[in-house]
């Protein structure tokens, strides 16, 4: 397809296409006259992607060219392009090393992981953003007084252990290891809204069983 089919099939402006194959976000169409080129299913696809991570995601364009990368880079095992990708999304907070409930975050957090013996997670820790962002939350909570210890967190920790059974048998439908990074990374960035939607519905509800009228 031409340039103009290309955006008239993703919604894609033509200005925003050519921004993005100037950033190296697109990879570039196949050349057939001195000024124009021929792009094909596989530039829809990315383009897609490209939307997900920047739109919806709100990722810098930088952090993007990054985890499209990861996503081509054939020298590294699944689980590094995986890991990769994913590290470099969106994650919050870092802990505040000055607040004294850091300390008591990061320790319960990695009483948590004992507990759920997430052996990897150990491993890898503070190097890993996620657990970063556990820390920071958890301390929040701690600094706040709210309820936070392994008993409370738990129930969460379950619940997203089932979560990722879910995510990852849907990265594996795909055929090859590029579209399972970028499944990964666009399903993590296109359904932590839902997550967060479906569980503030789910509250409406059972907060109308338990305080309104119940129907």
């Amino acid at each position: 397809m031409r340039l103009a089919e290309l955006s008239e099939r993703s919604g894609v402006s033509t200005a925003t296409i050519k921004y993005y194959l100037r950033e190296r976000l697109l990879p570039p169409g196949r050349r057939i006259t001195a000024t124009q080129s021929e792009y094909d299913a596989e530039h829809l696809r990315r383009l897609r992607l490209v939307r997900a991570l920047i739109q919806v995601g709100r990722i810098p364009v930088s952090t993007a060219r990054e985890v499209l990368a990861a996503v081509e880079d054939d020298a590294r095992d699944q689980l590094s392009r995986l890991g990769t990708a994913i590290e470099a999304l969106p994650h919050g907070p870092e802990p505040d090393e000055s607040d004294p409930s850091t300390a008591v975050g990061r320790r319960t957090a990695t009483q948590l992981l004992r507990r759920l013996d997430w052996r990897f997670n150990l491993e890898i820790a503070d190097g890993f953003p996620a657990f970063r962002m556990l820390v920071a939350a958890i301390a929040a909570l701690h600094r706040l007084g709210y309820a936070c210890d392994i008993t409370h967190l738990l129930p969460y920790a379950h619940r997203a252990a089932q979560l990722a059974v879910v995510d990852l048998d849907l990265v594996e439908e795909f055929g090859t290891p590029a579209e399972q990074v970028e499944a990964a990374v666009a399903l993590t960035v296109l359904y932590e809204p839902v997550l967060l939607s479906l569980r503030r519905l789910a509250e409406a509800e059972e907060s109308n069983r338990r305080f309104g009228t119940g129907r």
